[in-house]
């Protein structure tokens, strides 16, 4: 059971999750951020991009962030799902603050659960920026580039007409 209550579900889902880390070593975040994502129950990592270096989208007077995105096969609620990750955000010491955009030891955020469109308190998917942000589609294409969106949108398709905006590949997280 999840925190609401919500009971953990049989069938097997695909979920990809955007990473990001900008503050305490955020390489270094991203890696352990993997290797606890690969201890969610009744999960399994199944395809991990490139680590990305891109722009802080607020304020730009903190450090550039690195982002990947990855491929997650779950048994769990998108609900269950989301408790586990915050959980590790927990663990690696993220605070919470009402700075929106501000600076993050990590943050992983569901982009997708399979075709479902959630929209409740505790979560939205697809993620509400994804389209817009060069560091999810960019790593997102590169790990499902025949992915289709909730609505009929090709995920290689806003890849291709988005600025990159100065994101670079940094290295190989797989």
């Amino acid at each position: 059971m999840t925190k609401d209550n919500s009971p953990v579900i049989t069938e097997h889902h695909t979920a990809y999750i955007g990473l990001g880390s900008n503050l305490s070593d955020p390489q270094n975040q991203i890696r352990q951020a993997l290797v606890a994502m690969a201890k969610i129950a009744d999960s399994s990592i199944s395809r991990v991009s490139c680590l990305y270096f891109s722009k802080p989208m607020g304020p730009q007077d903190q450090p550039d962030y690195m982002n990947a995105v990855l491929a997650l096969t779950t048994r769990l609620t998108p609900l269950a799902l989301l408790d586990a990750l915050q959980d590790i955000e927990n663990k690696a010491g993220r605070v919470r603050k009402d700075n929106r955009w501000g600076a993050r030891v990590l943050d992983l955020d569901i982009l997708l659960f399979d075709q479902e469109v959630i929209n409740s308190e505790r979560l939205i998917v697809p993620h509400y920026g994804m389209k817009e942000r060069e560091f999810v589609l960019l790593p997102l294409a590169e790990i499902a580039p025949s992915l289709i969106l909730p609505g009929g949108e090709s995920v290689l398709e806003l890849s291709k007409n988005i600025n990159p905006n100065g994101l670079k590949i940094h290295s190989k997280l797989g």
